[in-house]
């Protein structure tokens, strides 16, 4: 089994069309979410994500290209080292 890391997650969601596909994945990926929190952020028209990931780099890296390729939402990751 590959090792897990602790990920965070921040998402920028700019195109609520988007929401329904990025839940999608985050519910694909449940099974290594310790924790999601979002905020809309209505004055500026965009929503906040930070969902924390207990779980092996190349899936945490699959599901951050997969909300990327959203349009609209944008995606990065920063790992602890352990």
């Amino acid at each position: 089994m590959e090792e897990k890391r602790i990920a965070v997650l921040s998402v920028l969601v700019e195109n609520k069309g988007e929401v329904a596909a990025l839940n999608g994945y985050l519910s694909e990926y449940g099974e290594y979410i310790v924790a999601r929190m979002g905020i809309p952020y209505r004055e500026k028209n965009v929503s906040v994500l930070s969902v924390v990931l207990d779980a092996p780099v190349p899936v945490v890296n699959a599901l951050t290209g997969k909300l990327g390729k959203l349009a609209g939402v944008t995606a990065k990751t920063l790992f602890s080292k352990i």
